[in-house]
């Protein structure tokens, strides 16, 4: 037997589904309906929307799952002496965890196809599991390629200086270096990240599983949920395409710096750098909120899913992203080049470090991000006709 989602009308607009057991058949070529995720209910009432049944249901599964490849992480990094195993798992664990909650659950317990278990999916579901899919893959794949680069320069560096037992080549930033460190690491650095990753993943993880209530967008929006949708679309298009510009663009200017091309400076400052001083951490947050945007378009938003962009948010800002970013440029800087450190501070006094300035509307950059939205926008609305 599977479970159908049956539509019903309700008072405030939005939509009710009930259970109702079909006949299926999991190994046959005809079949005729598909497993489906226990329903949800968009009717907003208290005891739904902020049970704690919902953080059992949504929250605590997801931390029991980055905690356990945290602590998988941890002994990596720890055998290695490589402290950026927990930036692997940044992207990599979101993945996987949206990945889980949409199909895997039933895959690997249900037994069900996975093509079955995918067809089974709504529209919204599919956007978001590609979007997650596609910022956290590209993610991953820089942070891969950072790490061993990093590592064949240290191999350099340790060759030619001849280093022996005096220590790494490269910073305590990416190695461990003394035994204390790696003592506590796995509850100073790895499991709290893991809890901020169960908490941002929650948009594109609490989606997917069991019943819950969620807010009635189309009491609001109306017959306005399909721009809605596109500007979710567009949304995301801007935030990945800022992120994706930057990191390249990082990556050039670096690459000029190692080369000995160009004037020496300590920040770039070119394209949409010069927009704010992490592009990067801005597109990302654009990313993560274009998720709760999708899910409150489709109807399918629950209160406890808009911590996702928030944790986010404040990581980004306050725990492992500019600030600490920040700091520890201005102290290196300070001991090793005074030139640096000069320009370090005007580009800080020129430009904000997250939301960009009014000024910024007459940065060209600025209108190649937006038009990256748009055509995102654009693109969201033709497939949707298509289909």
């Amino acid at each position: 037997m599977a479970i159908e989602k049956v539509q019903l009308n309700n008072p405030w607009g939005g939509h009710d589904y009930v259970s109702v057991e079909r006949p299926y058949h999991g190994s046959g070529l005809n079949e005729t309906s598909a497993p489906v995720r226990p329903a949800f209910s968009s009717t907003p009432s208290a005891s739904s929307l902020f049970d704690v049944g919902i953080l059992r249901d949504t929250l605590l599964p997801s931390v029991a799952l980055h905690s356990g490849l945290a602590t998988a992480a941890y002994v990596a990094g720890r055998l290695t002496d490589r402290v950026e195993t927990k930036d692997w798992l940044w992207p990599g664990a979101q993945i996987i965890n949206a990945w889980w909650s949409a199909v895997g659950t039933q895959v690997l317990r249900d037994e069900v196809p996975l093509g079955t278990a995918l067809r089974a999916l709504s529209r919204p579901e599919r956007l978001i599991l590609a979007g997650v899919t596609l910022w956290g893959g590209r993610l991953f794949t820089r942070v891969v390629r950072r790490s061993l680069a990093r590592s064949r320069r240290a191999s350099t560096k340790t060759s030619t200086k001849k280093l022996g037992t005096s220590g790494s080549a490269t910073t305590t930033a990416h190695h461990g270096g003394a035994a204390g460190f790696w003592n506590s690491a796995l509850f100073t650095l790895y499991l709290p990240e893991a809890l901020f990753q169960a908490i941002v993943s929650l948009p594109f993880t609490a989606s997917f599983r069991g019943r819950r209530g969620v807010l009635p967008a189309s009491a609001l929006l109306g017959t306005h949920s399909p721009a809605f949708q596109a500007l979710a679309a567009g949304l995301f298009a801007a935030g990945f395409a800022l992120e994706a510009i930057a990191d390249w663009q990082l990556d050039r200017f670096k690459g000029r710096e190692d080369h000995g091309d160009g004037a020496k400076r300590a920040m770039c400052r070119e394209g949409v750098w010069g927009i704010v001083r992490h592009p990067n951490y801005l597109g990302d947050a654009l990313v993560h909120l274009s998720f709760p945007l999708m899910l409150y378009a489709s109807d399918m938003l629950a209160p406890v899913e808009l911590l996702g962009p928030l944790a986010n948010y404040v990581f980004l800002r306050f725990v492992r992203g500019d600030r600490e970013n920040e700091h520890s440029q201005a102290r290196r800087y300070s001991a090793e080049d005074v030139t640096k450190k000069i320009d370090f501070d005007k580009y800080r006094r020129e430009h904000n470090a997250f939301w960009p300035d009014r000024a910024e509307v007459f940065n060209k950059w600025s209108w190649i991000v937006v038009g990256c939205g748009v055509a995102g926008a654009v693109l969201e609305r033709v497939v949707m006709g298509a289909y």
